[in-house]
């Protein structure tokens, strides 16, 4: 997600594939016109304006890459099929270090911000724990799950790591010592994502059972459940007071395919829902205030868009960093 900021910050749009890989190199500096548009009750408004393209970088990965995060204000790490994780630096475009340990695709990763360690989860059920400054090899190994792990999120305070699958469990790690201190396991909680709440013992899950959970992590129990949805919640992100979060969901044709933002304080109601793709909606997060003249989420779509909305009104504005190609 850290590249989406990135692409934001800088104001640099261009077309790009619809298959998501990492790219680190040459600067093309070609000016284009790009079409942005955004929505209004009376309908939809266009304007052309010149600008100049992203800055695109060499392959970090041989396959496809699967996720991205920030390590730090300069280094991202990137993980997919290769089974490999990159960190490199998203301004120059260097490859930093790479790391192999996975039998199989890297599902996700988690940094601890602004320190040199980072996690990945895997098809390969397992958890590693890496560190920049040390050697190539995993500083920590967590195995506990019996299927492809899904969800992977740190404490703010990087005591411990919290682990979610598609064996309906969520295990609660000591990162110190690499032992389990929780398990919980809940029928048919196949889970899709996990996001910890800052500076709160809280922790945030989305579900293929269409349910979000908001789980107690002193205990790992189930702290509230969310109106069950009418979709598969796809991904999950809490805002930076944690007063509010963000789920989006799957769907098809337009059906299903929005963003929902929630309120987490003593309500825990639904605020707005943001609708306008036409494919499962497969990521969302909350966009730093310096990016956004007003609060803003942005949303990905399998239907190749982003979206940029307004997240007091609904109202959006289509990315440059979209694509016009058919959704797959």
């Amino acid at each position: 997600m850290l590249l989406l900021r990135c692409h934001l910050k800088r104001a640099l749009p261009q077309k790009v594939s619809c298959r998501f890989c990492a790219v680190m190199g040459k600067l093309q500096s070609k000016f284009k016109h790009s079409t942005y548009k955004y929505s209004r009750p009376d309908g939809f408004i266009e304007e052309k304006i010149q600008t100049k393209a992203f800055q695109e970088y060499s392959p970090a990965h041989v396959d496809t890459v699967s996720v991205v995060a920030a390590l730090n204000s300069d280094l991202c790490v990137s993980g997919g099929k290769d089974k490999t994780a990159v960190a490199y630096n998203w301004r120059t475009g260097n490859v930093v270090k790479r790391f192999k340990g996975h039998e199989r695709e890297i599902t996700k990763i988690a940094c601890i911000y602004k320190s040199s360690q980072f996690f990945s989860a895997s098809r390969d059920k397992m958890v590693m724990m890496w560190d920049l400054q040390s050697s190539s090899q995993p500083r920590q190994q967590f195995s506990g799950h019996t299927m492809v792990v899904t969800g992977l999120t740190v404490s703010p305070d990087s005591s411990h790591l919290c682990t979610g699958s598609r064996d309906n469990t969520l295990l609660l790690w000591d990162v110190g010592t690499g032992q389990c201190a929780e398990r919980a396991s809940v029928s048919r909680n196949l889970v899709t994502h996990l996001c910890w709440v800052p500076r709160e013992h809280y922790i945030l899950q989305t579900s293929e059972d269409k349910t979000i959970r908001l789980w107690d992590s002193r205990g790992l129990q189930v702290a509230h459940t969310f109106p069950t949805q009418q979709h598969i919640q796809t991904y999950c992100e809490v805002s930076e007071d944690g007063h509010k979060c963000v789920s989006c969901s799957s769907g098809f044709e337009g059906e299903g395919c929005e963003a929902t933002l929630w309120d987490l304080r003593q309500t825990r109601s639904r605020i707005c829902e943001y609708r306008g793709h036409f494919q499962t909606v497969a990521s969302c997060i909350f966009l730093p205030r310096a990016l956004a003249a007003m609060p803003a989420i942005a949303t990905s779509s399998h239907d190749c868009k982003v979206k940029i909305w307004n997240q007091d009104t609904g109202a959006y504005t289509e990315s440059p960093m979209s694509c016009h190609c058919p959704p797959p």
